[in-house]
């Protein structure tokens, strides 16, 4: 595996998960102070041709940063992510789109409660009703992913090392 495709955690001051960041980014923050190392990779390290340095895996900023709010945002892909990029009717995976389970036109939002990924088949056939008007059954009632379970569940591989920091009540209630 290639040190440039590994991704390391950043935690705020007070250890709340923050973002992803690629290893020369977490280096460099490292690097200028403005971050210290908790957990490092025992395979890799960062080498120079006199010094090799731990690979950063999960670090935490010195200083707090103030961000009011941090919520996933409902983006297509996001919502493919959530739903596993598989039909919430069938369980295909391939000619997917998204679908209202309340109709646009019957006062459907756009909302992480209402949408879900369906296949261009099944969206056809349930068409401008409700799932249960169409006859159809959801596999899983869709919901907001919080931004922890985000990092943890829809960012791709986490590192085991990455799991002690990002378990919280509100994780846990779900697992």
């Amino acid at each position: 595996m290639r040190i440039g495709s590994k991704r390391a955690l950043v935690l705020n001051q007070d250890y709340s998960p923050i973002t992803v960041c690629n290893i020369q980014k977490a280096f460099l923050l490292v690097y200028l102070n403005k971050a210290e190392i908790l957990e490092t990779d025992d395979v890799f390290k960062l080498r120079t041709i006199t010094k090799a340095f731990p690979l950063p895996s999960v670090i935490r900023l010195i200083s707090y940063v103030n961000r009011p709010y941090k919520g996933v945002m409902l983006t297509r892909q996001n919502v493919f992510k959530r739903d596993a990029h598989t039909c919430q009717y069938c369980g295909v995976q391939k000619d997917l789109t998204l679908d209202h389970l309340i109709p646009r036109s019957k006062g459907g939002k756009s909302s992480w409660n209402n949408l879900v990924t369906a296949c261009k088949r099944c969206n056809a056939r349930k068409g401008d009703a409700k799932p249960e008007e169409s006859g159809m059954v959801l596999r899983r009632v869709p919901f907001k992913p919080s931004y922890v379970m985000f990092i943890r569940d829809f960012s791709g591989s986490v590192s085991e090392n990455w799991l002690p920091f990002l378990k919280t009540k509100e994780i846990l209630v779900r697992s």
